[in-house]
């Protein structure tokens, strides 16, 4: 059974889309740490980002940098914060992460809650960078 970022990746489930290419998708992470807070997936369902072939791990490490560049252009922060983490959906995805100081990217912390409109416009920010 196809898991939820496999739905997402075929446009079975909404999602705020900041950047896709035939073989990649990202998206806004709807429980975001800072506003921005974006993951970017294969489309082709892996589990573990480390059992993609080594051309298409390339690729998507290709794909995150030039997400992050328009990110960085429109989300003010000192860096963007990269990890591949993978546990809580069984599909390869890398998190960026707008940061101005490690504590950023502390995934115990509360999550933030942005409306649909903020998910809206902070979406087509990055789309438009």
């Amino acid at each position: 059974m196809a898991g939820i970022f496999t739905k997402i990746a075929k446009g079975q489930i909404p999602a705020y889309k900041v950047a896709e290419n035939e073989q990649f998708l990202a998206f806004l992470d709807i429980f975001p740490l800072q506003k921005g807070h974006t993951l970017v997936i294969p489309k082709k369902e892996t589990d573990y980002i480390f059992d993609l072939n080594d051309g298409d791990y390339q690729a998507l490490m290709l794909f995150v940098k030039q997400v992050a560049a328009k990110i960085k252009k429109v989300i003010p922060c000192n860096r963007l914060g990269v990890t591949v983490i993978g546990l809580e959906v069984p599909h390869a995805h890398v998190h960026l992460i707008p940061i101005n100081a490690e504590k950023d990217m502390n995934f115990s912390s509360k999550k933030l809650k942005l409306s649909e409109v903020e998910f809206e416009a902070i979406a087509k920010r990055i789309r438009e960078a």
